[in-house]
């Protein structure tokens, strides 16, 4: 397998991140999903829906992915998608973008577990229950055509949740790293999500932009964390990586385009 066959984009709505004050992000976004992973040199898009949209059905975004090597839609959104609370998902229709589209690998659950402002105001930790979560699974592995991956977005902050149960029950693992100040311990943070979760796929997710302090990544911290990350894949601990996002693709913010030149220059490494 190549390089960049591990490599991933957060694809999300062009603008969407724009509608979020707090993460003071400069200029204009209108580069979708697609077109970042040709900009990033990325073949995978895991497609995640935002209060932004979209909205289901999903035909005409996945016909602009259906050249891809692998598609994951969202089944549950981030947080304020308020459809896909409270046991609701988009599920039924990312199983009918799987029957359409031969690349839907799977579906994957963002914002699942609660922040910790939620959890602060006395909100829930999960947003689904264990049986719905069993049952999305379920159905996931059933599917006709294939077996479909349950994946599961995983912040580091939340590794000290009592959510066993939940993360048992996926696939694949995501593990972010919400503030680029945590980044000095995104190696133990790393293998504490393996040794809770043993025997899943797990993949490293990696911000452009550190959106828990809404400024700018330094160079400095991408090549910390891409350092470490392509050092876990050469070694068979870490499937993958993420790159968020699409969003944030065309700011022409130099973290974005020293990930690009290093994307590209591994791009054909055998891993």
């Amino acid at each position: 397998m190549k390089f960049k066959d591990r490599l991933w984009i957060w694809g999300q709505n062009a603008g969407s991140h724009h509608r979020v004050p707090g993460f003071r992000l400069p200029g204009v976004n209108r580069m979708e999903s697609r077109e970042g992973c040709e900009y990033l040199g990325i073949p995978n898009c895991c497609r995640v829906v935002l209060p932004a949209g979209p909205e289901p059905p999903f035909d005409r975004e996945s016909e602009k992915l259906a050249s891809l090597r692998s598609v994951v839609w969202s089944a549950v959104g981030a947080c304020g998608v308020s459809r896909n609370d409270r046991d609701g998902s988009d599920l039924d229709e990312v199983l009918r973008q799987a029957e359409l589209f031969p690349n839907v690998s799977g579906a994957v659950l963002d914002d699942f577990f609660a922040s910790s402002e939620t959890l602060a105001s006395g909100g829930p930790l999960v947003r689904h229950s264990l049986e719905s979560l069993k049952t999305m699974r379920d159905r996931l592995h059933s599917f006709p055509k294939r077996k479909l991956d349950l994946w599961l977005v995983w912040y580091d902050y939340q590794l000290d949740y009592p959510v066993e149960d939940y993360v048992d029950c996926c696939d694949v693992i995501t593990h972010w790293t919400w503030n680029a100040s945590e980044l000095p311990r995104l190696e133990k943070n790393l293998a504490k999500a393996r040794e809770l979760a043993p025997g899943k796929r797990c993949f490293a997710g990696v911000y452009m932009w550190d959106y828990g302090a809404g400024k700018p990544m330094t160079v400095e911290e991408m090549r910390h964390q891409c350092g470490i990350c392509c050092d876990w894949i050469r070694a068979g601990k870490l499937d993958g990586m993420i790159f968020c996002s699409n969003c944030i693709a065309d700011l022409g913010l130099e973290a974005v385009e020293w990930a690009k030149k290093w994307i590209h220059e591994k791009a054909e490494e055998d891993f």
